[in-house]
């Protein structure tokens, strides 16, 4: 009997070896097979872009080829957030792949045929509008999935929740938006995702590489506004009054010794920047109040709250020791983007059967920012870079993000097709993965620690200058994971 038992484990583990190899062999011939049309769909995308939740030619554009490909859909999620439900034959987890849809207020520079000649209204001004940060790759890749998937329905094990998710780039002034609202209105709850991958393209990667990063990988993001308010006089006679831009010159300055001087940059990185300043109407009128506006970004709770009050100190302190005033405003728009460890772990082997030995590479800590942080919330995330530098070319040479001359090379989006496939078709739900969805993971990368004694609620996440308070929705979902009530 114990012969026999041991001989049907072994068919069974051969068996399951085979499957699996014959499954990641199908996804690469299908990959390669369509590669043609996600290339022809990320060129459409990119030459119509639209701006945050403007989406609606996009959102349509993807409503359309889902619904062909035989998918459960679901619209107006978020404005104009698009998912689509795809059940497998076989029982399972279900898992989430995120795609971002909209575009920038970048005016395009270059001589490609599909470049953007889009102009949009953003906040009064009529701008040009570019995909200047890449989302039709990410659109065009989880399309390119959608189809993969939806041809090999009968392998997979569980349900495939495709989220189209606008306004990753902020929402307009006003407006709630992207994958905080997303999360809101029940975008992980119906049917409740246990996992959730999110793929980012990038100019300085190159093509047919994937990097990724353990736990705390981007950073979090914080919009100050610092308005300093002086006393207007003629610009032929400053000492008469109080010159706002002056000490705005000086606070700038000291923003920037917090980085330098005054932050543990060994323990993770800070970036201050001033982004925007308006002031004045005249050359020779020195006017009554400058108003600056930036971002913070962090990768370590402790530093954040610190750098607040910083932020705080420097430009209070510095405006009044120039006879002025300055109030400042701190706004977090993302969280940390932290990659589960254990779910890293699990499938860091479907992502080198995408790109192959040698092609997997682990990053350091990117200071830019992704509301994809918000799924977090709700259950294990796995966020990773696929490369769209053209190969040869020194990163140093490629155009950043958020730029005119941005350009990727679609060369190679097959490497994202696959890995998203791969991801789905790997991936198990196990104990492990499950318990690291746990709020004190959370907890470590973003406020205030959460308290988990005694069941009671999550606290309110606080700095020295905001409380900003955790929905009802996942509070509920917090109380609920760390009480065992979920």
């Amino acid at each position: 009997m114990q012969k026999l038992l041991i001989v049907l484990l072994f068919v069974s583990f051969i068996t399951t070896f085979a499957f699996g190899k014959n499954v990641n062999a199908e996804v690469d011939a299908a990959a390669t097979r369509i590669l043609p049309k996600v290339i022809e769909w990320r060129r459409h995308l990119h030459q119509y872009p639209e701006l945050s939740n403007r989406e609606t030619k996009t959102a349509k554009y993807v409503e359309d080829h889902l619904r062909r490909l035989g998918l459960e859909v679901r619209t107006g999620i978020a404005k104009t957030g698009v998912v689509g439900i795809l059940k497998g034959a076989l029982p399972g987890a279900t898992v989430g792949l995120r795609a971002d849809m909209d575009g920038l207020p970048v005016t395009e520079r270059n001589s490609l045929p599909y470049a953007s000649k889009e102009k949009a209204e953003y906040n009064g001004q009529t701008v040009g509008v570019m995909h200047a940060c890449g989302h039709d790759t990410h659109v065009a890749m989880l399309l390119g999935a959608a189809e993969v998937l939806s041809g090999m329905k009968n392998k997979i094990r569980g349900t495939v929740v495709f989220i189209f998710q606008p306004a990753e780039e902020g929402a307009p002034d006003g407006e709630e938006g992207g994958a905080q609202l997303m999360v809101k209105e029940g975008v992980m709850d119906n049917p409740k995702i246990d996992a959730i991958f999110g793929i980012h393209i990038n100019s300085q990667t190159e093509i047919g590489k994937i990097k990724y990063k353990s736990g705390a990988m981007m950073a979090a993001a914080d919009w100050f506004t610092i308005r300093v308010k002086g006393r207007q006089t003629h610009g032929a006679y400053p000492w008469s009054g109080v010159d706002p831009v002056a000490a705005s010159a000086q606070i700038i300055n000291g923003l920037q010794m917090i980085v330098s001087r005054q932050s543990e940059l060994t323990k993770a990185p800070v970036v201050i920047t001033v982004g925007k300043i308006q002031g004045g109407v005249r050359e020779n009128i020195i006017p009554e109040e400058l108003v600056m506006a930036g971002t913070i970004r962090t990768l370590d709770d402790a530093m954040q709250k610190d750098v607040h009050a910083r932020v705080k100190q420097t430009a209070e302190k510095i405006a009044e020791s120039m006879g002025a005033t300055a109030t400042v405003e701190i706004v977090t728009k993302t969280l940390v983007t932290y990659n589960s460890p254990e779910l890293v772990r699990q499938m860091l082997p479907s992502l080198e059967k995408s790109v192959g030995k040698g092609n997997l590479m682990e990053t350091e800590w990117v200071t830019g920012a992704e509301d994809f942080s918000y799924y977090r919330l709700k259950a294990p995330a796995f966020f990773f870079q696929v490369g769209g530098m053209p190969a040869g070319k020194a990163p140093k040479d490629a155009a950043p993000h958020h730029t005119p001359d941005f350009i990727i090379d679609d060369s190679r989006l097959d490497v994202g097709v696959k890995a998203f496939a791969n991801l789905v078709l790997d991936f198990k739900l196990n104990a492990n993965t499950a318990a690291s969805s746990s709020v004190v993971d959370f907890a470590d990368f973003s406020g205030k620690q959460i308290s988990i004694e005694n069941c009671r609620e999550p606290n309110v996440y606080e700095s020295p200058l905001q409380a900003f308070k955790f929905s009802s929705l996942v509070k509920e979902d917090l109380t609920a994971r760390l009480c065992g009530k979920s």
